[in-house]
């Protein structure tokens, strides 16, 4: 028996679970940040590595009095974190900034010209994340940033994802240069692949801006993936959170990936970490690129397979923006769902109201009903938007199938279908395929796996997640919702594309309306 410690940076909260290698989940404590937003500027978006780490020590300690641990017994911790999330720092590993938030979304005129000038060169890299270089990554937002604040730049030694800032921080490294680099992150956000030495060249860094000049060397370091230590966790923070020094802490990654292995992904499934946004991952043996996929990147979910990342800016964010215009709560918003059935709004609502992560990358768009009529109310607008991430989620699997990226199982994983049994039967019904949701929570077993791994508890991940997942609840497709929406989705599929693009090709959109009132029309009359 052994007991470790999965801890989950959220947008929101730091989740910290306790697990025993018998018994399994022994509790999750939580504890939140605030996020920094401005009005006058809706792409803004930062928080605190002094605030994060506090609310961290504050769940640590509450999840070991909570459950009674001793937590001498605690023999390791390992750490997730969103991403990608940016903080720039000097030579001593002290913040010059807060983090520029994953959902920072500042930096799309710099992806825009990363995306351009890696074509116009031939970077290789850059068909490795889609063709398209996002707004939510590494490198426009470091070139945002240093642009922004000439003030600092004397000052900058590097810039570290969320995940190895916090693990830097844990084991008590005070040298930017020493600081552990996630694989799963680098490669995922910043184009780190050893097919090609690394990181881009310095001359494609500097040739996109000056303020780069040296950035490269900054950026090293030893990048491993997550079944390497990353160290042991220093006296000052095991002081701070009640736990035995020197306990290993893996090398980090991001949330959606080790929660993914936390809901029991293997090669062939599919998991959509639904929360605020959706994160898409998936793992295969073989490598294959994926143009419009965001991430292609071996080693990053699973050290020996090849991870594939998708999802969608926003998905729970919709569904709370849509209650609070309504004056309400998506909880109470939602009584009544399960009596909808497919397509009887008439609406069909696209997922964009944050940008499109996949697989457009375009960050300009914005959220788009069709189909309103005067007596549409906010609940009618909720299920239509349940409805659009459902088909915006086929789009993407639709792309990866195309590719050949196995898709055998759909799990959702994440918040939001641990509560709302109409999402996932939408995206059963949808998707055409059975989905698979844990049943209970899985937010945080991912780090504990790995922890237990650290710890040499386990020798592998499966042996890891045989013992540590959670049962599956099934959502079957239902026959004649399928159909239904097959009809939709076709729709769906014409305007997502017509409307995402600026060099999107003329399209006859002229039935759209009319087969919306059509289908809600039969759908009320059967």
């Amino acid at each position: 028996m052994a007991i470790v410690a999965g801890v989950d940076f959220g947008t929101l909260s730091v989740r910290v679970t306790l697990l025993d290698s018998e018994r399994g989940r022994l509790g999750t404590a939580s504890a939140g940040y605030p996020l920094h937003r401005k009005q006058e500027d809706p792409d803004f978006a930062t928080q605190s590595h002094e605030d994060q780490m506090t609310a961290l020590v504050e769940a640590v300690r509450a999840v070991v009095r909570d459950t009674g641990v001793d937590a001498k017994e605690i023999v390791a911790l390992a750490l997730d974190t969103t991403g990608s999330s940016v903080i720039p720092v000097d030579a001593q590993l002290q913040p010059l900034d807060e983090y520029m938030l994953w959902c920072d979304h500042r930096a799309h005129k710099e992806a825009q010209q990363i995306t351009e000038l890696a074509h116009e060169v031939g970077l290789e890299a850059i068909d490795w994340c889609g063709g398209v270089y996002s707004h939510e990554w590494g490198f426009a937002k470091l070139l945002y940033w240093l642009r922004n604040h000439p003030e600092k730049r004397e000052r900058f030694a590097t810039a570290l994802e969320h995940c190895d800032m916090v693990a830097a921080t844990l084991i008590g490294i005070t040298e930017a240069a020493k600081a552990p680099r996630s694989v799963c992150a680098m490669g995922h956000k910043w184009m780190w692949n050893p097919k090609w030495g690394g990181l881009p060249s310095q001359e494609f860094l500097s040739q996109l801006d000056p303020v780069f000049d040296g950035v490269r060397e900054k950026l090293g370091g030893e990048y491993r993936t997550s079944d390497a230590i990353a160290g042991g966790l220093s006296e000052r923070w095991a002081k701070e959170m009640g736990l035995p020094a020197g306990i290993p802490i893996p090398v980090g990654a991001f949330d959606a990936h080790w929660d993914a292995i936390g809901a029991g992904c293997k090669e062939g499934d599919v998991v959509n970490v639904v929360g605020t946004s959706t994160c898409i991952i998936a793992m295969s043996s073989e490598t294959r690129l994926v143009p419009g996929v965001c991430g292609v990147v071996p080693g990053s979910v699973h050290p020996a397979y090849t991870g594939i990342e998708a999802g969608l800016s926003a998905t729970g964010d919709i569904f709370e923006a849509i209650a609070r215009r309504a004056g309400t709560n998506v909880k109470a918003l939602s009584e009544g769902l399960t009596e909808y059935r497919p397509g009887q709004t008439g609406l069909l609502r696209l997922s964009w109201d944050n940008g499109d992560r996949t697989v457009l990358v375009n960050p300009e768009l914005g959220g788009m009903t069709l189909g309103w009529n005067l007596i549409h109310t906010a609940k009618d607008e909720l299920f239509a938007a349940i409805e659009g991430t459902a088909f915006h989620t086929r789009i993407i699997l639709e792309r990866m199938a195309e590719h050949r990226v196995p898709v055998h199982r759909v799990i959702n994983a994440g918040g939001i279908p641990q509560n709302n049994a109409v999402l996932n039967q939408v995206y059963a019904n949808v998707l055409g395929k059975p989905v698979l949701v844990p049943d209970g929570v899985p937010t945080s077993l991912g780090s504990g796996i790995f922890a237990l791994v650290a710890a040499g508890v386990f020798k592998t991940i499966e042996e890891a997640q045989a013992k540590m997942c959670l049962p599956f609840k099934t959502y079957e497709p239902e026959v004649g919702a399928v159909a239904l929406y097959d009809e939709l989705f076709a729709l769906y599929r014409k305007v997502y594309f017509a409307f995402g693009s600026r060099r999107s090709e003329a399209a006859l959109m002229g039935d759209v309306l009319p087969e919306l009132r059509r289908i809600a029309a039969e759908v009320w009359r059967g």
